[in-house]
């Protein structure tokens, strides 16, 4: 198939479009390369799709309606994939506006293209940060998310629901995928794993929120990517069985679903960081700290309906995802493992 594959220079975006060139489809990727973070980063990333034949990039801000209609027109694509996104829980109480910009005007010129261009099926990048204030774990999606705590998630929550409205208008099939905090080789810079790292291969402190009493549903990239690349061969369609006076948040009468992509085996904080500690063979100096705004306690995907649809159970341990981090990182960065080269 011909795939769209936006913010294909992400962390995300980079592994999924590699996993769909491995299996002979032909990729077009745009990423607007912004500095959010390292952009060489980013260009090492495109490094490794590039080498592929049947890829092609384009810098491309999807803000800019002008330019992704040109490229919709210029390329057939049957199916997007829609990872492009601001992240950043933290960063979202500082730049607001940026987080608007590309995760709700950027998203609704991705949902105009696609609807003026017949897409056959179109993946949407959500988030865990969706549940917000919710208590009840593991986190279903037939549950309640109108409670964001971060302008992040609620941009997220956004896009969920402008989706299922282009779903109902233009009977577009679409799935939301709320992810729960990935991580691997070619990580972010600024999440957990690599701030952590760094840290402890320099010797220095590490910031620990909440003291430490905080769980996370670490779930390992490659996991990730085979849950996008089962739901992208099969496009959602309208729920027979749906019931407008009990509405199931999930599922609709349109061709539309959400569904968790989570290891379902959430991590204590502390406990992540002993298991990082003993893959780089140095110990970290903590530095404790009270809970940030807009962070969450807890997060657990409850992944049953990953596993009945899908065939798929994420599945790889917190030690094995982590030691694959750690050998990538090291090399990549220049450290060994025991300090900075």
């Amino acid at each position: 198939m011909k795939i769209l594959v936006t913010g294909c220079a992400g962390f995300i975006g980079m592994h999924t479009a590699s996993r769909l060139l491995r299996e002979g489809n032909e990729i077009v990727g745009v990423d607007n390369l912004n500095d959010y973070y390292d952009v060489q980063l980013k260009k090492d990333r495109l490094d490794q799709l590039s080498s592929h034949s049947n890829f092609t990039f384009a810098r491309l801000d999807i803000t800019d309606q002008a330019k992704l209609e040109k490229l919709f027109r210029e390329h057939e694509f049957q199916r997007v994939i829609h990872l492009a996104a601001q992240p950043g829980v933290r960063h979202s109480l500082k730049n607001p506006h940026i987080y608007v910009q590309s995760n709700v005007v950027g998203f609704l010129n991705v949902l105009e293209c696609c609807r003026h261009h017949k897409i056959e099926h179109l993946i949407f990048a959500s988030s865990s940060s969706v549940y917000g204030a919710n208590s009840k774990i593991p986190y279903s999606v037939d549950q309640n998310v109108d409670h964001p705590v971060s302008l992040y998630a609620a941009t997220k929550k956004s896009g969920e629901l402008m989706a299922h409205s282009y779903s109902h208008l233009y009977a577009l099939p679409i799935t939301c995928l709320r992810f729960f905090t990935v991580y691997g080789p070619w990580g972010r810079p600024d999440m957990s794993p690599s701030l952590f790292a760094s840290a402890i291969a320099e010797g220095r402190s590490i910031n620990v929120f909440n003291n430490g009493k905080m769980q996370r549903d670490f779930t390992y990239v490659d996991d990730v990517v085979e849950g996008v690349v089962r739901v992208l061969h099969k496009p959602a369609k309208p729920d027979l069985q749906f019931d407008a006076g009990s509405p199931d948040p999930s599922r609709s009468y349109a061709p539309f679903r959400v569904c968790n992509i989570g290891n379902h085996q959430p991590v204590e904080l502390l406990e992540f960081i002993k298991t990082l500690e003993r893959a780089l063979g140095k110990s970290a100096q903590k530095n404790m700290l009270p809970m940030q705004a807009g962070d969450v306690v807890s997060t657990f995907a409850d992944t049953r309906q990953l596993r009945e649809e899908f065939g798929f159970s994420p599945s790889t341990s917190l030690t094995h995802g982590l030691e694959k981090f750690t050998e990538w990182f090291t090399q990549y960065y220049g450290y060994d493992n025991a300090s900075a080269k």
